[in-house]
């Protein structure tokens, strides 16, 4: 492959990840990852199969978060890349009973491997930067319990209450816009391109 053809293909693998698990297409959804492929959400964590087995669980059981995506940029080195994509996550549930979006606002952070010739994703770490809650029926109050709300990191904060809120267990440490949790994110992501350990 060219660097054109290459970057085309990264692209294409971060588009086919939004819309294949969105859609519940699972079985090219698994297509996405590498086999040691990870996945870090706030509200799961581990290797690819296990969090398809936890986003079947959740669609069986209602839970909806959708994927918007933007702009991309890729570092590519050899049969290693580090894609960043923007992306918006949408979450709908109810919050105190008052059913509200939320929108949380970041980018895909993917450490991305060719394996038997294709792309694939190696390693999924979101990066948090902004995020809202906004109730379905505009204006009605909804009744947040403050201090909880500010124990979670601001980049995702709501996220964070909504997702508490329907009984998942939270990762309070995902990098951000800015601080040392992305900061270490950007210095394994350069390792990773000077072929060192995996991600």
């Amino acid at each position: 492959m060219t660097s054109t053809e290459d970057r085309l293909a990264i692209r294409q693998l971060v588009e086919d990840w939004a819309v294949w698990r969105d859609a519940g297409d699972w079985a090219r959804f698994a297509t996405c990852w590498h086999p040691q492929g990870v996945m870090n959400a706030t509200w799961t964590q581990g290797t690819a199969a296990e969090f398809i087995a936890a986003s079947q669980a959740g669609w069986a059981r209602g839970v909806s978060i959708l994927h918007f995506l933007g702009g991309h940029s890729a570092d590519i080195a050899g049969d290693r890349a580090i894609a960043q994509t923007k992306m918006t996550i949408s979450q709908r549930a109810e919050v105190h009973g008052i059913p509200v979006d939320v929108t949380c606002t970041g980018r895909f952070f993917d450490f991305v491997q060719r394996h038997e010739g294709r792309w694939t994703i190696r390693h999924r770490q979101p990066i948090y930067e902004k995020d809202r809650m906004d109730p379905l029926v505009p204006g009605t109050p909804v009744p947040l319990d403050a201090a909880l709300l500010a124990s979670f990191p601001a980049g995702y904060r709501h996220l964070a209450y909504l997702q508490t809120g329907i009984g998942y267990a939270v990762k309070r440490d995902m990098p951000g816009l800015t601080g040392p949790e992305v900061e270490a994110l950007y210095a394994r992501g350069a390792a990773w391109l000077a072929g060192g350990d995996a991600p």
